[in-house]
């Protein structure tokens, strides 16, 4: 809690500076020779995909601490990643959509990876529903776990999806042996935003910890009072 406190809106800031820079570059860079000016999509679309992704990285290994060594912080972290990992997930498949219709012809396509990715966005919302539905939170948390870890096969499908089937999604492009395969005028503002989204993250996470840490304490200290 003491770390939260500072690192919450430390990060935050950073957040806020990097997209400023990112979405600058991004927005003055000139246009792609085949997308035109539909390339800027990228700056939103592709760091909100990777974050839905570490998202759920986070999420899995939460439930992996809470459901084997039963830590209550963990489960607190758990529980503030699937809200956001769920909330960055849309923006991917809206953004993808709004870049896919120009530059596919279509606005969806069952493609591997939009499939898989959409997926995640349901064990997402399942996870949250799961435990909404359980008025018991020591077992909801334990089969909210349970589902998210079964969920983590997913992400390597999403991952690998595009040399798995025929996709008509590009492989990486900035994060990939031999460099960036495009030219830094797109790399450069393409990787602030990747950054800003992971501090944008690392903020309201923290945030959500520390909400959910204070929602416990508040009603055990009115069951302590109740039972007193």
């Amino acid at each position: 809690m003491a770390f939260s406190r500072w690192a919450a809106p430390m990060f935050g800031i950073i957040a806020l500076a990097l997209a400023a820079a990112g979405l600058y570059l991004g927005f003055t860079a000139p246009e792609d020779y085949q997308q035109g000016q539909t390339v800027r999509i990228m700056f939103i679309h592709v760091p909100a995909a990777q974050i839905s992704m570490f998202a759920y990285v986070c999420l899995g290994v939460a439930s992996f601490l809470a459901l084997i060594f039963r830590h209550t912080l963990a489960d607190c972290a758990a529980q503030a990643a699937a809200p956001l990992g769920a909330a960055f997930t849309f923006l991917a498949l809206v953004t993808g959509s709004l870049w896919g219709r120009p530059m596919w012809g279509t606005w969806w396509e069952w493609d591997g990876r939009l499939t898989s990715v959409l997926v995640m966005f349901l064990l997402y919302i399942a996870y949250m529903a799961l435990r909404a539905s359980m008025d018991d939170e020591q077992k909801a948390a334990r089969a909210a776990a349970i589902l998210a870890l079964v969920g983590s096969i997913n992400l390597p499908i999403i991952h690998f999806s595009v040399e798995w089937w025929n996709s008509i999604h590009q492989g990486s492009s900035l994060f990939r042996k031999g460099g960036p395969s495009m030219p830094p005028v797109f790399w450069i503002p393409l990787l602030l935003m990747a950054l800003s989204y992971m501090s944008a993250f690392g903020s309201l996470w923290l945030v959500g910890i520390r909400g959910e840490v204070w929602r416990r304490r508040a009603e055990a200290a009115a069951l302590r009072a109740a039972k007193g």
